[in-house]
């Protein structure tokens, strides 16, 4: 067993929704579960799932002993840019899904981790597994962290909430923005009609911040820097079309009509940074623009 130390951030919130805020992968009937075995103390004191928590108080969460994955480790060969005992961070090519799901049973990125990794890996979802901390979509390529323990899949999380890991974009848009930098500030959450997607939700959904740097102007396209305050799914994708600059090949969110020789939208994340979780200094590492996108640029350039 693992015992982590945590710290509230909220006055008033329940013990359970705390749990499945604060420790990645972890749903709320799980959190509840951990509640209920007793495996949660705030000073040597059980917490029930209900009881409400102050600012800035100290409570002590023991995990189990994690089961192995039921997901084969696959050689699946890896472009890493990063790696100690903590992290690894891997430039992800278009094409590569990060997690098995229903139609990519293998052939993922977690099965090419599982490989690479061994016995290193992070378990604070009560599962043997690589620590993913933040996803990228299937058709978008570049860097992605994940943790190789609890301490650092933990502490990659809370910087995930308080944005300390910082992940910056490049992408090409539709259209010529009239202004060389500005903010999209607006929340996201699943669309209305067709659950498969995002959508702009100023009533229920989640506080999404993306800010974009205008790096080159071509006719009828933009190329763009795009950085993340927070993380939400398509969060640059759902933006840039809110704005009415969709990313050149989105097919969800823009023209129907695919882009040649693109698989999907035209985005790469070019940077990552983050305070590394044993030393406490910072981490920056960057990937240079893949052939196919430097293709696209010379593409709309003519």
């Amino acid at each position: 067993m693992t015992t982590i130390t945590l710290h509230t951030d909220r006055e008033g919130e329940r013990a359970d929704a705390f749990l499945a805020r604060s420790v990645p992968d972890l749903t709320r009937s799980a959190a509840q579960k951990l509640l209920e075995q007793g495996m949660v103390k705030r000073k040597g004191a059980a917490l029930r799932k209900n009881d409400r928590l102050s600012l800035d108080e100290e409570l002590e969460l023991t995990l189990p002993d994690p089961e192995p994955l039921d997901v084969v480790p696959q050689n699946i060969p890896l472009d890493v840019v990063y790696e100690d005992a903590d992290v690894i961070v891997v430039n992800k090519p278009v094409g590569l899904v990060v997690h098995p799901a229903p139609g990519h049973p293998d052939g993922t990125l977690v099965n090419a981790l599982l490989y690479h990794c061994g016995d290193s890996l992070s378990g604070v979802n009560g599962v043997l597994r690589p620590g993913i901390v933040h996803r990228i979509d299937r058709d978008t390529s570049g860097l992605i962290i994940a943790a190789k323990n609890d301490r650092a899949h933990l502490a990659l999380a809370e910087q995930l909430q308080d944005h300390s890991l910082a992940r910056t974009y490049e992408a090409v848009t539709v259209g010529g923005l009239k202004e060389d930098e500005g903010t999209v500030d607006a929340p996201i959450g699943r669309h209305p009609v067709d659950r498969k997607k995002m959508a702009i939700d100023r009533k229920n959904g989640k506080r999404a911040v993306t800010h974009y740097t205008v790096l080159g102007r071509y006719p009828g396209y933009t190329h763009v820097q795009c950085r993340l305050e927070t993380g939400r799914t398509h969060q640059i994708r759902v933006h840039m079309a809110s704005i009415g600059h969709p990313l050149l090949g989105d097919v969800v969110y823009g023209s129907k009509k695919p882009w040649p020789g693109l698989a999907g939208q035209c985005l790469h994340a070019r940077k990552l940074r983050f305070i590394h979780p044993t030393t406490g200094k910072p981490v920056e590492v960057e990937c240079p623009l893949p052939d196919w996108f430097q293709a696209v640029l010379k593409q709309i350039d003519k």
